[in-house]
């Protein structure tokens, strides 16, 4: 029992210390031989080798996740008002259902003969696994090995395959750092020129730079999540942001998910008129998260929505289309949550997938068009890559605007971070964000953060940015290349190996 034990605790420390190594500098490298460990002790044939795998892996995603999501603790009970202990049954019990997909993929381990294909029947079976967390019940992909690969030996797949591909690689070369005591020769030479292949292939660039560079100005207002629902605080938000608009002019000025934090046709009178005569007078292109309305058949509902002015253009919005769930809407059966919750407006309207790009109006030159993502849809990569291969205009920024106020003083800004920098790789566009606490910054076309505000701290980022045109082969094929390969390979390991 004594030893049970230990290595239940074993693998959810390791668990754990996977998760902590993601917020280090080189943790993309990091990861992957602590991945070799969780092999290690997972490998040893039993008799009862598919309980023990699932059990013991479950352990390490429970370990891994409840380190990585500890976060969405402050927005239930610190925020959300929710007791302290049914706040820790929450994170739990969401560390749990995501560690179960965890646990399904190392069933492949077992379902298969020992070979030298293993590792890739592994790594394929994580890849669809990770695609199923991000799809079902809407999906929840947070925390993926692969948004630390910015920073890792696989980054540069991420524009021909995206972040998929990077997972796969992730989990392969770590099973064959597990098989060096084996196959000291073959699986080192394996690793090393999937390394180098690997940064050949950044050598080359699917997007250019086209025309000169636009300013900008990211706007972080840095309001505090328990005060933005008071009334008195909402007139001094609104009142902080537009006098930030207006201050100074700039081809993009943009500011945060919901930085008026108020329907719009309830806002004060005359307002967006107001920005739209500075629109108009200025040159400048604005940007503002504010709370829309959207007919329904008995009536409005509410919707996350992003509003657009432009010069002697008529306004632009998009409603948030891929809504957390709990936080923005209600999954049937779960009104009983929301009580204990205490979210205001937590049902919002689900925008279309299909809505066009904003255009950013620039006085003698051409326009140019920008993706919009909304705080959590910036972890789709999938979807973005759809919605810009698919788009009636070409899309030469990314934009996200978030509001991570709900979370505190917590890695949660810098996980986003890592995600919206993976955005820039897969896409080969410049991603800028703009956010009420944190972390405001510009990015580069291959992801490099180029600039960045203080959390916590009211400021304005005013910089210039260079636009870019072009489509990388992930934004053309989407998932469907790994996802292809990964069930090819499942296919023919069930025909061939199958161990039951």
């Amino acid at each position: 029992m004594s030893v049970k034990i230990f290595s239940v605790l074993m693998l959810f420390l390791l668990g754990a210390a996977l998760a902590a190594t993601a917020e280090l500098p080189y943790g993309g490298w990091i990861q992957i031989p602590l991945l070799s460990i969780l092999w290690w002790r997972l490998d040893p044939p039993t008799a009862n080798a598919f309980k023990k795998q699932f059990g013991l892996s479950l352990f390490f995603g429970i370990g891994y996740f409840v380190v990585g999501l500890w976060w969405i603790y402050i927005s239930l009970h610190d925020v959300g008002g929710m007791s302290a202990l049914l706040a820790c049954i929450g994170v739990f019990l969401l560390s749990a259902y995501v560690a179960l997909y965890f646990s399904l993929a190392t069933l492949a381990i077992s379902a298969f003969q020992k070979n030298r294909l293993t590792g890739l029947f592994l790594a394929a079976s994580w890849v669809l696994a990770e695609f199923l967390r991000g799809y079902i019940f809407t999906g929840f992909p947070w925390m993926g090995f692969a948004e630390t690969q910015f920073n890792g030996p696989f980054a540069s797949v991420a524009p021909y395959f995206g972040g998929l591909a990077c997972t796969f690689l992730v989990i392969w070369s770590s099973w064959e750092i597990y098989q060096l005591r084996k196959h000291v020769t073959s699986s080192l030479l394996l690793i090393t020129v999937a390394i180098t292949i690997s940064q050949f292939a950044g050598s080359f660039h699917f997007t250019k730079p086209i025309g000169e560079p636009i300013s900008v100005r990211l706007i972080q207002g840095n309001f505090e999540q328990s005060l933005k629902f008071n009334p008195q605080v909402i007139g001094q938000q609104i009142d902080f942001y537009t006098r930030e608009i207006v201050k100074e002019a700039a081809n993009l000025i943009i500011i945060p998910e919901t930085a008026f934090p108020w329907p719009q046709p309830n806002l004060p009178f005359g307002l967006l008129k107001y920005l739209q005569d500075f629109s108009n007078s200025s040159g400048s292109n604005i940007l503002v998260g504010l709370i829309g309305e959207v007919p329904r058949e008995h009536g409005m509902q509410y919707s996350n929505r992003a509003t657009g002015i432009s010069p002697s253009q008529p306004q632009y919005q998009y409603d948030k289309a891929h809504l957390v769930p709990f936080g923005e809407f209600i999954p049937p059966g779960f009104q009983w949550f929301v009580k204990a919750f205490h979210v205001p407006m937590s049902d919002f309207a689900r925008g279309r997938i299909d809505q066009t790009p904003l255009t950013i109006v620039r006085k003698g030159q051409d326009d140019l068009h920008a993706a919009i993502t909304i705080c959590y849809e910036d972890v789709f990569g999938g979807e973005l890559a759809s919605r810009i291969q698919h788009s009636d205009k070409p899309v030469n920024l990314l934009i996200n605007m978030t509001n991570l106020a709900w979370f505190g003083d917590s890695q949660a800004p810098a996980q986003q971070l890592r995600l919206s920098q993976l955005r820039s790789l897969e896409t080969g566009l410049p991603g800028l964000r703009a956010t009420n606490t944190g972390i405001t910054a510009v990015l580069s076309s291959n992801s490099k953060l180029l600039k960045a505000l203080p959390e916590f701290t009211q400021a304005t980022l005013s910089t210039q940015v260079q636009a870019y045109a072009g489509k990388t082969p992930y934004v053309i094929w989407g998932n469907l290349p790994i996802l292809g390969l990964s069930c090819l390979l499942l296919l023919w390991g069930l025909i061939r190996y199958r161990h039951f």
